[in-house]
Protein backbone atom coordinates (compact mmCIF):
# COMPACT_ATOMS: atom_id res chain seq x y z
CA UNK A 1 0.00 0.00 0.00
CA UNK A 2 1.34 3.41 -0.48
CA UNK A 3 1.64 6.43 1.22
CA UNK A 4 -0.74 8.05 -0.84
CA UNK A 5 -3.22 5.49 -0.66
CA UNK A 6 -2.41 4.92 3.18
CA UNK A 7 -3.64 8.73 4.21
CA UNK A 8 -6.52 9.03 1.79
CA UNK A 9 -7.55 5.88 3.19
CA UNK A 10 -7.32 6.68 6.93
CA UNK A 11 -8.23 10.48 6.33
CA UNK A 12 -10.71 10.88 8.86
CA UNK A 13 -8.88 9.21 11.46
CA UNK A 14 -5.17 10.78 10.81
CA UNK A 15 -6.49 13.92 10.43
CA UNK A 16 -8.79 14.02 13.99
CA UNK A 17 -5.46 12.58 15.59
CA UNK A 18 -3.52 15.36 13.74
CA UNK A 19 -6.37 17.85 15.58
CA UNK A 20 -6.37 15.96 18.99
CA UNK A 21 -2.63 16.57 19.45
CA UNK A 22 -2.68 19.76 18.46
CA UNK A 23 -5.19 20.59 20.51
CA UNK A 24 -3.60 19.12 23.81
CA UNK A 25 -0.53 20.76 23.10
CA UNK A 26 -2.47 24.04 23.02
CA UNK A 27 -3.88 23.12 26.17
CA UNK A 28 -1.03 22.50 27.84
CA UNK A 29 0.66 25.51 27.37
CA UNK A 30 -2.69 27.50 28.14
CA UNK A 31 -3.22 25.75 30.87
CA UNK A 32 0.39 25.78 32.67
CA UNK A 33 0.34 29.91 31.44
CA UNK A 34 -3.13 29.70 34.18
CA UNK A 35 -2.11 27.71 36.52
CA UNK A 36 1.47 30.04 36.75
CA UNK A 37 -1.37 33.10 37.02
CA UNK A 38 -2.88 31.21 39.49
CA UNK A 39 0.26 30.14 41.50
CA UNK A 40 1.24 34.02 41.71
CA UNK A 41 -1.68 35.28 42.38
CA UNK A 42 -1.78 33.23 46.11
CA UNK A 43 1.81 33.94 46.30
CA UNK A 44 3.11 30.24 45.16
CA UNK A 45 6.37 28.97 43.26
CA UNK A 46 5.42 28.77 39.48
CA UNK A 47 6.40 25.50 37.77
CA UNK A 48 7.44 24.67 34.36
CA UNK A 49 5.86 22.82 31.70
CA UNK A 50 7.22 19.13 32.52
CA UNK A 51 5.89 19.29 36.11
CA UNK A 52 2.54 20.96 35.00
CA UNK A 53 2.49 17.77 32.46
CA UNK A 54 2.46 15.02 35.01
CA UNK A 55 0.71 17.14 37.62
CA UNK A 56 -2.86 16.67 39.03
CA UNK A 57 -4.32 19.73 37.54
CA UNK A 58 -3.66 19.12 33.98
CA UNK A 59 -4.51 15.32 34.41
CA UNK A 60 -8.11 15.91 35.60
CA UNK A 61 -8.68 18.59 32.84
CA UNK A 62 -7.71 16.30 30.15
CA UNK A 63 -9.86 13.51 32.22
CA UNK A 64 -13.34 15.09 32.33
CA UNK A 65 -13.34 16.23 29.28
CA UNK A 66 -12.49 12.69 28.00
CA UNK A 67 -15.01 11.32 29.81
CA UNK A 68 -17.72 13.27 28.65
CA UNK A 69 -17.24 12.06 25.37
CA UNK A 70 -16.74 8.59 25.72
CA UNK A 71 -20.22 9.18 27.55
CA UNK A 72 -21.96 11.03 25.07
CA UNK A 73 -20.96 7.92 22.21
CA UNK A 74 -21.79 5.62 24.91
CA UNK A 75 -25.13 6.76 25.14
CA UNK A 76 -25.77 7.10 21.86
CA UNK A 77 -24.69 3.81 20.50
CA UNK A 78 -27.29 2.32 23.34
CA UNK A 79 -29.90 4.98 23.34
CA UNK A 80 -30.41 5.04 19.07
CA UNK A 81 -31.57 1.10 19.50
CA UNK A 82 -34.87 1.87 20.84
CA UNK A 83 -35.11 5.46 20.32
CA UNK A 84 -35.86 8.05 17.27
CA UNK A 85 -35.63 11.29 15.87
CA UNK A 86 -38.30 11.31 12.53
CA UNK A 87 -36.37 13.13 9.66
CA UNK A 88 -32.83 12.77 11.57
CA UNK A 89 -30.19 10.93 9.27
CA UNK A 90 -28.73 10.41 13.01
CA UNK A 91 -32.02 8.00 13.73
CA UNK A 92 -32.97 4.71 12.24
CA UNK A 93 -36.59 4.78 11.03
CA UNK A 94 -39.91 3.79 12.99
CA UNK A 95 -40.08 0.25 11.06
CA UNK A 96 -36.07 -0.96 12.47
CA UNK A 97 -36.57 0.54 15.93
CA UNK A 98 -34.68 -2.45 18.50
CA UNK A 99 -32.44 -4.83 17.96
CA UNK A 100 -33.54 -5.49 14.29
CA UNK A 101 -33.59 -8.83 12.79
CA UNK A 102 -30.97 -11.04 11.50
CA UNK A 103 -31.63 -10.23 8.19
CA UNK A 104 -30.92 -6.60 9.10
CA UNK A 105 -27.62 -7.58 10.62
CA UNK A 106 -26.47 -9.89 8.42
CA UNK A 107 -26.12 -12.56 10.79
CA UNK A 108 -26.69 -16.47 10.73
CA UNK A 109 -27.77 -17.47 7.28
CA UNK A 110 -27.10 -14.16 6.16
CA UNK A 111 -23.57 -13.85 6.51
CA UNK A 112 -21.20 -12.88 4.04
CA UNK A 113 -17.93 -14.30 3.49
CA UNK A 114 -16.07 -11.21 4.42
CA UNK A 115 -18.29 -11.34 7.60
CA UNK A 116 -15.95 -10.89 10.69
CA UNK A 117 -14.33 -13.83 12.17
CA UNK A 118 -16.61 -13.27 15.58
CA UNK A 119 -19.99 -12.56 13.91
CA UNK A 120 -19.44 -15.84 12.14
CA UNK A 121 -18.16 -17.26 15.34
CA UNK A 122 -21.91 -18.17 17.13
CA UNK A 123 -22.54 -18.40 20.82
CA UNK A 124 -20.97 -16.21 23.06
CA UNK A 125 -18.56 -14.78 20.58
CA UNK A 126 -21.03 -13.08 18.49
CA UNK A 127 -22.93 -11.99 21.33
CA UNK A 128 -20.16 -9.98 22.69
CA UNK A 129 -19.38 -8.82 19.52
CA UNK A 130 -22.85 -7.46 18.97
CA UNK A 131 -22.69 -5.28 21.99
CA UNK A 132 -18.60 -4.58 21.59
CA UNK A 133 -18.66 -0.86 20.13
CA UNK A 134 -21.11 0.16 23.17
CA UNK A 135 -19.30 -2.25 25.64
CA UNK A 136 -15.56 -0.27 24.78
CA UNK A 137 -17.35 3.25 25.14
CA UNK A 138 -18.77 2.46 28.44
CA UNK A 139 -15.50 0.95 29.83
CA UNK A 140 -13.82 4.30 28.43
CA UNK A 141 -15.92 5.64 29.99
CA UNK A 142 -15.49 4.45 33.24
CA UNK A 143 -11.93 4.08 32.84
CA UNK A 144 -11.81 8.37 32.47
CA UNK A 145 -14.53 9.03 34.90
CA UNK A 146 -12.00 6.84 37.68
CA UNK A 147 -8.96 8.77 36.59
CA UNK A 148 -11.12 12.47 36.40
CA UNK A 149 -11.83 11.52 40.33
CA UNK A 150 -8.14 10.48 41.00
CA UNK A 151 -6.55 13.06 39.13
CA UNK A 152 -9.49 15.68 40.56
CA UNK A 153 -9.35 14.63 44.54
CA UNK A 154 -5.48 15.33 44.27
CA UNK A 155 -6.32 18.56 42.36
CA UNK A 156 -8.51 19.65 44.74
CA UNK A 157 -6.87 18.65 47.78
CA UNK A 158 -3.23 20.34 46.98
CA UNK A 159 -5.35 23.56 46.44
CA UNK A 160 -7.57 23.00 49.98
CA UNK A 161 -3.64 22.78 51.66
CA UNK A 162 -2.56 25.97 49.64
CA UNK A 163 -5.15 27.88 51.25
CA UNK A 164 -4.96 26.27 55.12
CA UNK A 165 -7.66 23.90 54.35
CA UNK A 166 -8.57 20.26 55.27
CA UNK A 167 -7.81 17.72 52.79
CA UNK A 168 -10.63 14.91 51.71
CA UNK A 169 -10.69 11.41 50.85
CA UNK A 170 -11.36 10.15 47.63
CA UNK A 171 -15.18 9.23 48.66
CA UNK A 172 -15.39 12.76 50.50
CA UNK A 173 -14.62 14.06 47.08
CA UNK A 174 -16.69 11.71 45.26
CA UNK A 175 -19.31 13.87 46.64
CA UNK A 176 -18.30 17.38 46.81
CA UNK A 177 -19.86 19.81 45.03
CA UNK A 178 -16.47 20.32 43.09
CA UNK A 179 -16.84 17.42 41.46
CA UNK A 180 -20.19 17.29 40.48
CA UNK A 181 -19.61 21.06 39.20
CA UNK A 182 -16.86 19.80 36.91
CA UNK A 183 -18.46 16.48 35.93
CA UNK A 184 -21.83 17.68 35.55
CA UNK A 185 -20.95 20.75 33.18
CA UNK A 186 -19.28 18.54 30.98
CA UNK A 187 -22.36 16.52 30.98
CA UNK A 188 -24.98 18.90 30.17
CA UNK A 189 -23.05 20.23 27.13
CA UNK A 190 -22.78 16.68 25.10
CA UNK A 191 -26.39 15.82 26.08
CA UNK A 192 -26.95 19.31 24.42
CA UNK A 193 -24.82 19.20 21.48
CA UNK A 194 -26.41 14.80 20.65
CA UNK A 195 -29.88 16.71 21.35
CA UNK A 196 -29.18 19.88 18.93
CA UNK A 197 -27.36 17.53 16.15
CA UNK A 198 -30.71 15.12 15.93
CA UNK A 199 -32.90 17.86 15.52
CA UNK A 200 -31.27 20.48 13.54
CA UNK A 201 -30.21 17.43 11.11
CA UNK A 202 -33.96 16.65 10.53
CA UNK A 203 -33.86 20.21 8.79
CA UNK A 204 -30.45 20.94 7.95
CA UNK A 205 -28.11 19.70 5.13
CA UNK A 206 -24.45 19.44 4.82
CA UNK A 207 -23.98 18.66 1.18
CA UNK A 208 -21.31 15.33 0.88
CA UNK A 209 -21.83 14.73 4.60
CA UNK A 210 -22.67 11.05 5.80
CA UNK A 211 -23.71 12.91 9.00
CA UNK A 212 -26.68 14.90 6.55
CA UNK A 213 -28.82 13.67 4.22
CA UNK A 214 -29.39 14.10 0.93
CA UNK A 215 -29.92 18.18 -0.18
CA UNK A 216 -33.21 17.49 -1.79
CA UNK A 217 -34.75 14.84 0.56
CA UNK A 218 -37.63 15.79 2.77
CA UNK A 219 -37.47 16.90 5.81
CA UNK A 220 -39.80 13.61 7.24
CA UNK A 221 -37.55 11.01 5.71
CA UNK A 222 -34.86 9.23 8.31
CA UNK A 223 -32.91 7.25 6.56
CA UNK A 224 -29.55 8.33 5.57
CA UNK A 225 -30.15 7.15 1.87
CA UNK A 226 -33.66 10.22 1.71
Amino acid sequence: MSTRTFLRDNGLSLGFGALFLASLVGQAFAGLADFNDRQLARGSQTVGLADYLTSSSFAVDVAENWQSEYLQFFLYVFATVWLIQRGSPESKPLSRVGRETDRDQLLGRHLHRGSPRWARAGGWRTAVFAKSLGLVMAGLFVLSWLAQSVAGVSAYNAEQLSEFGSPVSWGGYLVSADFWNRTLQNWQSEFLAIGSMAVFSVYLRQRGSPESKPVGAEHGVTDESG
